[in-house]
């Protein structure tokens, strides 16, 4: 069994950062990729970051220069480093992993149960 658990939400005014980390527990061989969702109140989900084993990623337009998604291995923690933070990226910020559970090459996808960011002044 492998569980995500997201970090690191909060509030912030406009124009501040915030790092959010998602680390995965359980029996698993590494990553194949890690996502970043987020929903706000009345919006589609929307897809923001994207990182793949190799360590390419891609970005949401509206986030494109301002978050970057990267992965720790070692500590099995995927983070969002978002900066220059605007209103409208207040959402519930979910992580998403596929993950290797045997050497066969078997996988895992699940999420965690995501954490709130808010940017208000």
């Amino acid at each position: 069994q492998v569980q995500l658990v997201e970090s690191g939400g909060g509030l912030v005014q406009p124009g501040g950062s915030l790092r959010l980390s998602c680390v995965a527990s359980g029996s698993f061989f590494g990553f194949n990729e890690m996502e970043w969702y987020r929903q706000a109140p009345g919006k589609h989900r929307e897809l923001v970051a994207h990182i793949i084993r190799d360590g390419s990623t891609n970005y949401a337009d509206s986030v494109k220069g301002r978050f970057t998604i990267s992965r720790d291995d070692a500590k099995n923690t995927v983070y969002l480093q978002m900066n220059s933070l605007k209103p409208e990226d207040t959402a519930v910020y979910n992580c998403k992993a596929e993950v290797k559970i045997d050497l066969i090459g078997s996988t895992w996808y699940g999420g965690g149960q995501g954490t709130q960011v808010t940017v208000s002044s």
